[in-house]
């Protein structure tokens, strides 16, 4: 009975992201956001540490956790991109790594001899995640950090874009 709760527990944590994502958008004073990102960032390292830590992995949650992560990223960029305090450039920059994981999670799942390969968050991937949420933060809180802030998300996106590859082309089948 604990597993079970402890397992609705850290799912409910991943799900709440997706309150979060909805609130965003009507939180127009910054200390609602910076709370609202800083409990994003929270839920996502609970969801992550109580199941690696009680062994409540799941085939469900290691789908869940990213797409709430993407998701609650998605909308949050999104709103500063429709209230002008983020560029279209920079818009796409800061999503670059969540664009080619997506194709990358659609092709793996496409191509036959791919499909048996596990997917699993790697270090690069959480870095970037990190970087894009110290971004929404100096998107409220420092806007002179928002520049540097993007590069370093374009550059560990390169960096995380190579290393899934990498993986995936090495965790693939013996043909």
């Amino acid at each position: 009975m604990r597993r079970r709760a402890l397992l609705a527990a850290v799912n409910a944590l991943s799900l709440s992201r997706i309150a979060l994502a909805a609130a965003y958008p009507l939180a127009g004073d910054a200390s609602w956001r910076v709370s609202l990102v800083a409990l994003a960032g929270a839920s996502d390292f609970l969801d992550g540490w109580i199941a690696r830590r009680t062994h409540l992995t799941t085939r469900w949650g290691a789908i869940l956790d990213p797409v709430t992560d993407r998701l609650f990223v998605l909308t949050a960029i999104t709103t500063h991109l429709v209230e002008g305090s983020l560029g279209v450039a920079q818009y796409y920059a800061l999503l670059v790594r969540d664009l080619a994981t997506a194709v990358g999670f659609l092709v793996a799942r496409a191509v036959p001899w791919l499909r048996g390969v596990e997917l699993r968050a790697r270090w690069a991937g959480k870095i970037v995640t990190v970087l894009q949420l110290a971004t929404l933060l100096a998107l409220s809180l420092a806007p002179r950090l928002v520049v540097p802030l993007v590069a370093a998300v374009v550059a560990t996106s390169v960096w995380a874009i190579a290393d899934y590859t990498r993986a995936l082309w090495r965790e693939r089948p013996p043909a």
